[in-house]
C-alpha cells in the first residue's frame, strides 16, 4: 500500500498508555498477503515505532479499536478484556425486520465452510448478545448490540439468526450495499482508577450518514444507561 493509498485514520481518544481510533471498514487489524494492517498504517501516520493490539475487529467492521503504547499496557488492557470489564456496544443496519425487536441471543458457535460460522445446538461455551432494534427508514432497521463474549463473527451470525443479516454482509446473506453496516460504536471501562466512556459514529457508508440514521441513533447516546433485556443462557443455538 502506497502512502497515497493509505487512509487517514481518526484518533478518537489518547491516553498515556493507549490510543483509541475509529478503524475504517476494509482494513485488517493485522498484515495480510497483499496489504498491510492497521498497526503499520497507524505507526506511520503517528510517527511512532510500535503499537500493540489488545482486541480485534473484523476487516469489514469499522469503529473503536484500542491499541496499547507498550507491552505492559497491552497486558493490563488484555486482563480487562479477559475479565469482561470493558463494555462494548455496536451499531448495525439491516434491510430485513427481525423476528423480535429486542432481546438476547445465546448459542454455541461452530465453524462451517469458507471461514464462516453458525450457531450450533451443542458446544462448550455460548456466545451471548443483547440487542435493541428500531426502524429508521422504510426497509432499514437499526440495531444496538451489546456482546458479552468475543466469538469470531458473533454479531454477524447472531443477526442472521434473527432473520436480519447485516446490510452489505453478503457472507451471511445480507443484502448487497456499499459496505458492511457493522460499527463498533461505544466503549466503557475503568483503567487504573479512571472511568472512561468513548463513543464514535461511523464516518463512511451512505446509510450511516443519513439524517434518518442520525435521528434514530439519538436514543442510544448513552447505551450503558439503558435497561437491557434479560440475559438468557441457552443450551442450544436458538434465539431466546
Amino acid at each position: 500500500m502506497s502512502n497515497q493509498d493509505t487512509p487517514l485514520i481518526k484518533l478518537v481518544y489518547e491516553h498515556p498508555d493507549f490510543i483509541v481510533v475509529n478503524k475504517p471498514p476494509g482494513i485488517a487489524v493485522q498484515d495480510e498477503e497483499l496489504s498491510v494492517g492497521i498497526l503499520v498504517i497507524l505507526c506511520q501516520q503517528l510517527q511512532i515505532e510500535k503499537l500493540w493490539l489488545v482486541h480485534r475487529l473484523d476487516k469489514v467492521t469499522s469503529g473503536l479499536l484500542i491499541l496499547a503504547k507498550s507491552a505492559k499496557a497491552a497486558a493490563n488492557l488484555g486482563k480487562l478484556f479477559e475479565a469482561r470489564q470493558i463494555e462494548k456496544f455496536y451499531i448495525a443496519l439491516s434491510a430485513q425486520k427481525p423476528k423480535k425487536k429486542q432481546g438476547c441471543v445465546s448459542g454455541c458457535m461452530k465453524k462451517i465452510r469458507d471461514g464462516k460460522w453458525a450457531l450450533a445446538d451443542t458446544g462448550t461455551s455460548a456466545a451471548i448478545t443483547q440487542f435493541f432494534s428500531t426502524s429508521v427508514a422504510p426497509g432499514i432497521r437499526l440495531f444496538l448490540l451489546k456482546p458479552h463474549t468475543g466469538k469470531t463473527h458473533q454479531l454477524r451470525v447472531m443477526l442472521k439468526s434473527l432473520g436480519s443479516p447485516i446490510l452489505g454482509d453478503t457472507s451471511y446473506k445480507g443484502q448487497h450495499s456499499d459496505r458492511t453496516y457493522l460499527h463498533a460504536y461505544s466503549l466503557r471501562f475503568e483503567y487504573e482508577g479512571q472511568a472512561i466512556s468513548i463513543q464514535c459514529l461511523a464516518n463512511s457508508g451512505e446509510y450511516f450518514l443519513t439524517e434518518q440514521f442520525n435521528l434514530g441513533v439519538q436514543q442510544y447516546l448513552a447505551p450503558w444507561l439503558l435497561t437491557w433485556p434479560v440475559i438468557k443462557r441457552a443450551k442450544t443455538g436458538r434465539s431466546k
